[in-house]
């Protein structure tokens, strides 16, 4: 079982601690009947199955609502705990219609909102380039004017939900001034005719990822998100709000890690006593222990203080990313040690965890990307 004594900080209202105990139920109830063999498939019954449950209202805002990001680490950290591909299909549903919540029209809400908050439809976050990577300011795909509205030309890769969504937040070059001045974001159907599917990305951790080529891709005016020019303050407001869930997000894995790791140590005997009778032993579990608690600070003071009104968490975000993605890489390595052969067995639990948390210290802004941004952060004053 889980530590759960941190629902008790001053962090969370009782409203956060109902949640993650609704959740946690219904997390061992659904999710461990999931077939995995189709990650298509699996991703779209995963999505279905939180509409139905109502948990994907957290996952977007409309109106006069916000996004409470206490609550959406609160799900990614206990999805993550029970099923990686359930806490991926959460947060692409937030991620993908982020900017939709945060900067979108009264019609762009009502159009996709109600959809992507059920599970009726699957959204993406159409940002990273080929050539580009974290540099989102060095994007070249284009966005040129056409009558009222916008011909959209370039390629967009690792794009979660790639593949199988039904909508994409897309950002490119409206030209306005260079480098980051000169992007814009769009809301665009995947049915929009010169959107095309051109490659999908195997990984380690099996997500639905591609390679996407827009070739004329032709939108009205009505679907530019803010206004143009807007388009990486858009995406980095995105990524304030959702950098501190992918945080989040290893803090589950490495939860399940250290459970893992001390029911192993319990039941394995060596020389007729149980492995956790050595001090060395006790040493790592101390040490996972101590890690997992720190992260848990870090990710938590961040999304409160998001949540109690700080316009930016830029620095706060970051330091949550780096500290609990790098530290979950170390808890689940000494995990799979202490679980010696049985550790890299295929399809054992600590295996898995083991290829899914390598990819969160690189999307959303790679470890050394967030050394940077806390530094500056930090230079600035």
């Amino acid at each position: 079982m889980a530590d759960r004594s941190f629902l008790s900080w001053p962090f969370f209202e009782d409203r956060h601690r109902a949640l993650a105990d609704a959740l946690d139920a219904w997390a061992a109830a659904h999710l461990g009947n999931v077939d995995h063999a189709d990650t298509d498939s699996a991703c779209r019954s995963i999505v279905a199955m939180l509409g139905d449950g109502g948990w994907l209202r957290h996952s977007g805002a409309e109106g006069d609502e916000v996004l409470d990001v206490r609550t959406l680490c609160l799900i990614r950290e206990t999805l993550a705990r029970h099923d990686g591909l359930a806490d991926f299909s959460f947060a692409m549903q937030g991620l993908g219609t982020g900017a939709i919540s945060l900067f979108g029209s009264a019609e762009q809400q009502a159009t996709w909102l109600p959809k992507t908050r059920t599970g009726q439809a699957i959204s993406a976050f159409a940002l990273t380039e080929p050539q580009s990577g974290s540099d989102v300011a060095n994007s070249t795909m284009a966005a040129d004017g056409e009558g009222n509205g916008f011909v959209l030309n370039g390629r967009k890769t690792w794009i979660s939900n790639g593949g199988i969504a039904d909508v994409y937040t897309v950002f490119a070059r409206t030209g306005e001034a260079p480098g980051a001045k000169g992007l814009s974001a769009f809301v665009v159907p995947a049915d929009t005719p010169g959107l095309i599917v051109e490659e999908r990305l195997d990984v380690m951790a099996p997500h639905p990822l591609a390679t996407l080529h827009f070739d004329g891709v032709r939108v009205p005016g009505d679907a530019l998100l803010g206004a143009r020019g807007q388009g990486f303050a858009i995406a980095m407001s995105v990524l304030d709000v959702f950098r501190s869930t992918v945080a989040a997000a290893a803090l589950g894995f490495a939860r399940r890690a250290l459970d893992e790791a001390c029911a192993r140590v319990k039941e394995r005997q060596v020389q007729g006593r149980p492995l956790a009778d050595l001090q060395l032993v006790q040493g790592h579990i101390a040490d996972m222990a101590l890690d997992i608690d720190a992260a848990a600070l870090l990710i938590y003071r961040a999304a409160w203080t998001k949540d109690s009104g700080a316009p930016r968490v830029t620095r706060e975000a970051a330091m949550a990313k780096l500290f609990a993605t790098d530290q979950a890489q170390k808890v689940i390595d000494k995990a799979v040690q202490l679980h010696g052969g049985d550790g890299v067995r295929h399809g054992s639990t600590v295996e898995r965890l083991y290829r899914e948390i390598r990819a969160l210290r690189i999307y959303e802004g790679a470890s050394d990307v967030q050394r940077v941004i806390i530094a500056r952060q930090t230079l600035g004053g």
